[in-house]
Parts: C-alpha cells; structure tokens; sequence
C-alpha cells in the first residue's frame, strides 16, 4: 500500500482545467471495462445504451462526490458467470437489484466491516482464482469458436488463437505502459474500419425491467452469492484503504461504508434498466492514478463520455461492436483471468494456499455458489476446532478479508 498521499491542492472542483494526465488517468481502466461490455452487449444480448448508461452515472457521481478518481468497473466474478452461462437481461437485473439492497443497508448503517468480516482472505483468494479461471476459459472460447454475433467468426481458430496470444502477452508484460489502453485504440480503429452504412443514432431500447421471483432466485445462488465476498474486500474495503493511501486528506470523503452506497445506487439504476452491473475496484483506483489522474474530474469524464454515448450512440455503439476484434477482446479477458490469479500472491503457508486452490477449482469445474459455501462451512469449523484446540476464545487469525 502506497504510504505517500498526493498533494491535495488541486483535488475536487469542476470538470475545467483539466490536462493531459487526469485524460490519460480517465481511460486507464478501460481494459477491464471494455471486454466486459462487449461480451455483455454481444453474448448476454442487452442493451448497449443500458449498459452504458449506469457506468456513466456511477462514474459522474463518484468524481462529483469523492473528489478523487474512484473508478467504476464491472462486477468481474458477476459478469464472468453471467457471460459463461449466457444469463439474459433479467437475471442480470435481478441480480443488480439484489446486491443494491444488501449493500445499501449495510453502508448506511455502519455493519460494512462486521459483514466483510465474515469472509476470510484465502475464501476471498479462492472465489478470485476462480474468477481468474472462467475469464481465461471464456477467453479461449471466443477465439476457439467465435459467437456469430462477431464479424470474425469465419476467421480460421488457429489465427484468431496466435493473434490473441500475441496481444495479451504484450497487454500483461507492459501493462503498466499504456499497452493495454493502446489495444482498445486498435480495436476502436478496426471497427470504425470496418463501419459501413448510414449511422444510426440515438439510444437503443431503454425500458424497465421488473424481474421474476424466479429470476431473483436464480439472481441470488448463480450471481450474487459468488460475488459478495468480492465485493466486501475489494470494491469497499480495500478501494477505501487505497484512496486513503495515496491521497491522504484528499480522500476524506472516501469510507467503505460510503463506497458501498454509491455502488449499489449504481445497481439500481443497472437493475432497474437491465444493465451492468457495476462496483468500485482497488485495481481501477491504483490503474487511474497511475496514468495521472489525481482528481474527480478524470471519472466525470470518462461518466460524461459514457453517457453522452449511451444516450446520442447506443444503437450505433451496438452495431458496431460486432465489428471489435475477438482476438483482441479475448486478450483482454485472458490478462484479467491471469491477473485475478495473481491475487493469491500474498497468502502465507500451505493452508492458506490449499484451501484458496481447492475454492477456485471447485467453484471453476462445478459451481461457484456451491465452493463458497462449502468452503466457508468448512473455514469456520477448522477455526472452531483450532480455537477449542488452543483453548483460547478468539476467531481465526486470518479472518482479515482485506
């Protein structure tokens, strides 16, 4: 964790006076926003303009309200299953529904740590390993055997596998200069390239969504239950832990309770519009700052662009990403898997890592839901029995979802 904060002179205000590193700072999160929406808006079959269109809010109140660049991202292990299973418009809304009325009351009454509590790192480690593995198998389905909804779905496998490979290697090696940003530009390139016909313009289909109990049903076990712990450690926790960090008092206004307020605001508007869902990140804060964003303004602008582009090119965005590289969008997913694997760097000793081993391949080969649950039994009464061993009344010591 960075110890030195940012100057706080300059944070907060309006959106003038901004300069090359808070535009560069805006777009430095787009490789984990990009190929969710695309696969959502191309697999999932929803709305362009209702996928946008949350992300932008999220992303124009977050930079109005915390002053500095709090980021906006998908829910990955959400989003992965929910692109994996090809789950419609309504289960995604119920499931956004769901996770704005558990973490709403919890950020506005103070419970956000006691809950977070519940879910130990190497459980944490697991689900995100999991996470990992179902992006790289997503990944190598898409260029294994392309959707047809893409206009390189005729394109022989072995091409799309080499090219693929070639760009997430480069997009995981330089990573922190600017590549992966880069891949986006080449993708947005091939698809203007590829363009043809008039240009149609205005927001595709916005309606209300009003999920089924059975939707919600299957909302809460597919989606929601696998994401929870996710979003406890990273999206609230430790994205508060990090604005704190490297922004000092600048960040004052950033709490987890608060953090979980605003995303599951975010998720209504999702819910209601059968969009994506979205959530904050410590990996997006981190990747914003790196490339120069230091105030609010770099999210206003990237929630300005998204919203300007949900509501005057939704229909045109949605014809047109049939046109965005599977090859580069794979890479995309590839990296991501392969990053959320990292994550289990900084677990200690053999029952840590073998217990986060045995969550992710459960959760990867049989069910996610299913692998939290068994492994959140079976932490819990290891920590009884070790507690009654000891004879000393306390829980595991590694109860620290952060």
């Amino acid at each position: 964790m960075p110890r030195r904060p940012e100057p706080s002179a300059s944070l907060g205000g309006p959106l003038g006076g901004l300069d090359r590193r808070e535009v560069a700072g805006a777009l430095a999160d787009l490789g984990v926003l990009v190929p969710i929406v695309v696969a959502l808006i191309l697999v999932n079959g929803l709305s362009a303009s209702a996928v946008l269109l949350p992300a932008g809010l999220l992303y124009l109140a977050a930079g109005a309200f915390y002053r500095v660049p709090i980021p906006v991202q998908p829910l990955k292990a959400f989003g992965a299953i929910a692109i994996a299973q090809g789950l419609g418009a309504d289960v995604i809304a119920a499931g956004s529904l769901l996770m704005a009325a558990v973490f709403i009351p919890l950020g506005v009454s103070g419970l956000l740590d006691r809950a977070a509590a519940v879910f130990p790192k190497p459980l944490v480690r697991g689900v995100q390993l999991s996470v990992g593995i179902l992006l790289v198998r997503l990944a190598w389905g898409l260029v294994v055997e392309s959707p047809k909804q893409f206009a390189d779905a005729g394109t022989a496998p072995v091409v799309l596998v080499g090219a693929a490979v070639a760009a997430g290697a480069a997009a995981y090696l330089w990573r922190s200069r600017g590549i992966t940003v880069a891949l986006v530009g080449v993708a947005l390139v091939w698809v203007v390239a590829r363009g043809g016909g008039p240009v149609a313009w205005g927001p595709s289909e916005l309606r209300l969504h009003v999920p089924s109990a059975a939707d919600f049903a299957t909302a809460a076990v597919v989606l929601v239950l696998p994401q929870l712990p996710l979003t406890f450690a990273n999206s609230c926790i430790a994205t508060a832990d990090a604005a704190r960090g490297y922004f000092g008092a600048a960040a004052s206004r950033v709490s987890a309770g608060r953090l979980a307020v605003t995303l599951g605001l975010g998720n209504v508007v999702a819910g209601v519009l059968g969009g994506m869902p979205v959530c904050h990140g410590a990996g997006g804060l981190t990747a914003h700052r790196s490339f120069g964003a230091r105030t609010g303004r770099a999210p206003m602008l990237m929630g300005g662009v998204l919203v300007v582009l949900a509501l005057v090119g939704g229909v045109a965005t949605a014809r047109a990403l049939t046109g965005f590289p599977v090859w580069i969008l794979a890479a995309l997913l590839g990296v991501a898997g392969v990053l959320h694997i990292q994550l289990l760097r900084d677990l200690r000793g053999r029952t840590e890592w073998g217990f986060a081993i045995g969550v992710g391949v459960v959760g990867a080969l049989v069910n996610l839901a299913v692998a939290l649950g068994l492994g959140l039994v079976a932490w819990w009464v290891l920590a009884l029995i070790g507690r009654h061993r000891a004879g000393v009344a306390r829980g595991p010591k590694d109860s620290d979802t952060r």
